[in-house]
């Protein structure tokens, strides 16, 4: 087993926890996602506020994050409200559903696929913060690098493939190549009747706001340099032709500005996900 020492979490897991617990310090009332957990497992230094990534420029996608966030927690507690009893989440990073909703969670079993490292980190900060891994709560290490059978590893950690699952995969599709992303798609459209697949998707960088494209460019160019390229991109007619032409009974496109409209309407303060960014399929096995 890895130290606390040695193991890590994402850089990019880090900085959606980070996002998450500025709206709640930073940005006004009502707030569209709380989410203070991931702050204090990182445990960051004092001034984490000045970080590069946490100014005023990234507030967009700070926006991006909370709505994605918040559209599939509402899912959640809809599905679970139907009878749903299972959750997966696809490179689950600092996700905090568990510890934040314990009275919603307890009526699920929780399965959070990430990297071995990064979930060895995650169950080392969980216990010494006190919130401790429930028993529902399943961290399943897989090295989706190396080519581990991520179905292979949830069945083996208890999921039922009878029963109906609400699955999730948000800021992982660019990472990945059009066939492996085919091939999920078929792996969760063979799912169970009912179950429900929620993946983010990016629009190719020609179809952003111009406000925003500098942003998404220098975002992509440091993921290039770090080692891990964004290499797909999607217009929403591709993705949900895919999405059919893998199985699902349903698709849906959820768009960002739908998001918007939903959950920042009204608001004074700017915060606001950009259009034809960040988007969500939605369907149906």
């Amino acid at each position: 087993m890895q130290d606390e020492h040695t193991a890590k979490p994402d850089n990019t897991a880090v900085r959606t926890a980070l996002w998450r617990a500025l709206h709640v310090q930073m940005d006004a009332s009502p707030h569209v996602f709380e989410d203070e957990v991931g702050l204090k497992l990182v445990a960051p230094d004092d001034d984490w506020r000045s970080r590069p990534d946490m100014s005023s420029f990234t507030k967009p996608f700070r926006a991006a994050i909370l709505a994605r966030a918040r559209f599939i927690e509402d899912l959640v507690e809809e599905q679970v409200s139907r009878g749903i009893g299972q959750y997966v989440l696809l490179g689950a990073g600092l996700d905090s559903f568990a510890q934040r909703k314990p009275e919603l969670a307890s009526q699920l079993r929780i399965f959070e696929l990430d990297q071995p490292e990064s979930q060895e980190w995650k169950r080392q900060r969980l216990l010494a913060t006190g919130f401790g891994v429930a028993d529902h709560l399943k961290l399943v290490p897989v090295d989706f690098e190396a080519g581990d059978n991520w179905l292979e590893r949830l069945v083996a950690s208890g999921f039922d493939a009878k029963r109906p699952a609400v699955v999730t995969s948000t800021g992982v599709s660019m990472y990945l190549s059009k066939d492996a992303i085919v091939a999920t798609l078929r792996q969760i459209s063979a799912f169970a009747s009912g179950s429900t697949f929620v993946m983010s998707f990016l629009c190719p960088i020609e179809m952003l706001d111009p406000g925003i494209r500098i942003g998404v460019e220098r975002a992509a160019e440091g993921a290039r340099a770090s080692g891990t390229p964004w290499i797909s991109f999607f217009k929403p007619d591709e993705i949900m032709a895919l999405a059919r032409a893998a199985g699902f009974k349903k698709v849906q496109h959820v768009s960002a500005a739908a998001l918007a409209e939903r959950y920042f309407s009204g608001r004074t303060d700017g915060l606001r996900p950009p259009n034809n960014s960040e988007e969500l399929l939605v369907a149906t096995a």
